[in-house]
């Protein structure tokens, strides 16, 4: 069990925006938000798997919608809680513990700020270990877990229950159109689970990580060395590619970001260049020649090449200079199980046949 001070807060937004392959919100704002509760006296308390009871009642909460009206509409903040609340009320039950429903962007930070102004821990993992743009797509549902009751709210005040969905990709196909005339963003809390369930499901100690790669990317720009490299350091990944943003193709369709990043190569990388698919989170990335670099569930990683800042998918643009990181997934997101929701056939890459990158997720390889 630890407490999250405002040097973790840092730490994390740099590490979960890695971790978020482009998506899962915009961490500064996530972080300005739970900064904001830490400096009016609030705690955040962080409990390992190990320290959830077996009765324990938990849900993940969150924003669903496009990244890029996250950043472009202001909410009212209290979109995450409305939803845990009206989903107390339905089920007549408090929860006890939140944990985030994936680690990736913004989304890391949503339980934060619950636990801050509820007073409940937050769990050291997620179901995730990254972003994807799809409910449907956590480790919670895909090893089991019913997908309902849940809620979404709005920053207008509106609430909806959804009472019994027995298929996570229906309830995420009823959720995003809720979503959409919400104005294309909202915040949500679902799947309750015990926390047996949890500890079955979960990928365990991912906000840890998270907290452990923005560290060392602040450690090395301290200290004048490379925080490129600190990053991959932690996270077990590799550089695939060094050059600029020569073109970008972005689109609110169906609410999700869509579109493709075109890069053109610089130093090792000279003469090459790149494509990266994504809908808000990066899927797939494939040079000119048509050679397959990474792909989902594999993390594919914009970072500044300087400052290893992390680029998300609504924020970039022609012009900057990054390096693609390649991070190997979670072992629970590479089962079969697994890979029929969240690999390439998934996103429809269906001739795209899944080759793990090399290395362990959070451990260098």
């Amino acid at each position: 069990m630890w407490d999250v001070t405002e040097e973790i807060l840092e730490a994390l937004e740099i590490g979960a925006g890695i971790l978020g392959t482009g998506g899962g919100g915009n961490p500064y704002l996530g972080k300005v938000e739970a900064l904001q509760q830490l400096r009016a006296g609030k705690t955040i308390r962080v409990v390992s798997l190990d320290e959830v009871a077996d009765d324990a009642f938990t849900t993940t909460v969150g924003g669903m919608g496009s990244p890029t009206v996250g950043i472009e509409r202001i909410g009212r903040g209290d979109e995450c809680i409305r939803a845990m609340r009206a989903l107390e009320r339905h089920m007549g039950r408090e929860f006890t513990h939140v944990i985030p429903g994936e680690i990736g962007g913004s989304n890391s930070m949503r339980p934060m700020i619950v636990a801050a102004r509820v007073g409940v821990p937050v769990i050291d993992g997620d179901g995730m270990g990254r972003a994807f743009p799809e409910l449907q797509m956590d480790t919670f549902s895909i090893y089991g877990v019913a997908p309902t009751p849940g809620a979404l709210a709005d920053p207008r005040g509106h609430e909806v229950i959804f009472d019994k969905i027995d298929d996570p990709a229906t309830l995420e196909r009823y959720a995003r159109a809720v979503t959409i005339q919400m104005g294309g963003a909202a915040g949500y809390a679902f799947p309750p689970m015990t926390g047996a369930e949890v500890k079955r499901t979960a990928i365990p100690g991912t906000v840890t990580l998270a907290v452990e790669i923005g560290r060392a990317v602040r450690r090395a720009r301290a200290a004048l060395r490379n925080p490129v490299d600190a990053a991959l350091s932690v996270s077990g990944g590799k550089r695939l590619f060094h050059g600029k943003i020569v073109d970008v193709e972005r689109r609110l369709l169906g609410g999700f970001a869509r579109g493709v990043l075109d890069l053109e190569g610089s130093g090792p990388d000279a003469g090459r260049s790149l494509r990266i698919d994504f809908q808000n989170e990066n899927l797939i990335a494939r040079t000119e020649e048509g050679e397959i670099l990474a792909v989902v569930p594999d993390l594919i990683c914009l970072v500044d090449e300087d400052s290893a800042e992390p680029v998300t998918t609504e924020i970039v643009r022609y012009g900057l200079r990054v390096v693609v990181l390649g991070i190997p997934a979670p072992e629970l997101l590479k089962t079969a199980e697994s890979l029929a929701v969240v690999g390439p056939a998934a996103f429809g890459y269906g001739d795209v046949v899944y080759v793990p990158l090399a290395g362990v997720f959070g451990q260098a390889g």
